[in-house]
């Protein structure tokens, strides 16, 4: 028994430390290859460390090239009127499934689980001709309508914490002579200020970190995005990858930032509720 214990931790210890390679390595090739020179880089494998680690000249060059003022600008533009749609929608949604009883009430939810097992990929033609039948091709307007949609862990989060707020709260309101909007707009979505929390920040890192999208809509130069900032150091038959490994550690330093900070927010809207 004490030989099988060893052998089952060593395993363990060896799985562990090839998922932290798995996960550590491509960071580490970024990183490594940020900050050398353009002889470095031609003259050193990719694993190689650079002579120094203040070689900044990189990340100007790159900030420059891929225009990433303008990129950042349009990227903020999408994500904020997004979220502003997305949170009233989706929360006043959930509001009306999970505090009143009508016909349809579980079919409504239950097309929004429907949705996520369908291909993405199928319905693109179909989502491309709307956007272009609405003249919203090259407009920021256009990934938003796309992006608005509620999805199904939004539902989730919302309904967990709408479910938990005592119905007693909407009774004493009513009382009162408070109106429906009212109980929603000053008691319910107060109260769901750490679901909105969580959906902020995992809705914005996922727009922020695709690229299909914009690449789709967004062709036009001015209306670049912070993924799509990469595709010019891209050209026909190379790549600049030396920028492109300076421009990503840009790219990655606000997603970065919001997770260190938030990172508690997102693992408690997630959780709360599921157990009572």
């Amino acid at each position: 028994m004490g030989n099988e214990n060893k052998i089952w931790t060593g395993l363990k210890y060896l799985s562990l430390l090839l998922a932290v390679f798995v996960v550590l390595f491509p960071p580490y090739v970024i990183v490594v290859n940020a900050f050398k020179t353009k002889d470095e880089f031609f003259n050193k494998t990719s694993l190689q460390l650079p002579e120094s680690f203040v070689n900044f000249g990189n990340f100007v060059e790159a900030f420059r090239q891929a225009d990433m003022g303008t990129a950042f600008g349009n990227t903020l533009i999408i994500v904020v009127v997004t979220l502003l749609l997305n949170i009233l929608l989706g929360s006043a949604f959930c509001y009306a499934v999970g505090r009143f009883q009508f016909r349809f009430r579980g079919l409504l939810v239950g097309l929004f689980l429907f949705a996520t097992i369908i291909p993405q990929i199928t319905t693109q033609v179909v989502n491309y001709k709307t956007i272009l039948s609405l003249g919203l091709t090259n407009n920021l307007m256009g990934p938003v309508l796309l992006y608005i949609g509620a999805d199904i862990l939004q539902i989730y989060i919302y309904l967990q914490f709408i479910r938990n707020i005592p119905y007693e709260l909407d009774e004493s309101a009513l009382l009162e002579g408070a109106s429906l909007f009212r109980i929603y707009a000053t008691i319910i979505f107060p109260l769901l200020a750490p679901a909105t929390a969580t959906i902020v920040i995992l809705k914005t890192i996922n727009i922020y970190n695709d690229m299909f999208v914009p690449f789709l809509y967004l062709p036009r130069a001015e209306h670049v995005v912070v993924s799509t900032s990469l595709m010019r150091f891209f050209g026909t038959n190379s790549g600049d990858w030396q920028m492109v490994s300076s421009a990503i550690l840009i790219i990655m330093i606000p997603t970065a930032v919001m997770y260190l900070f938030l990172q508690r927010y997102i693992f408690a809207g997630v959780t709360n509720g599921a157990v009572k």
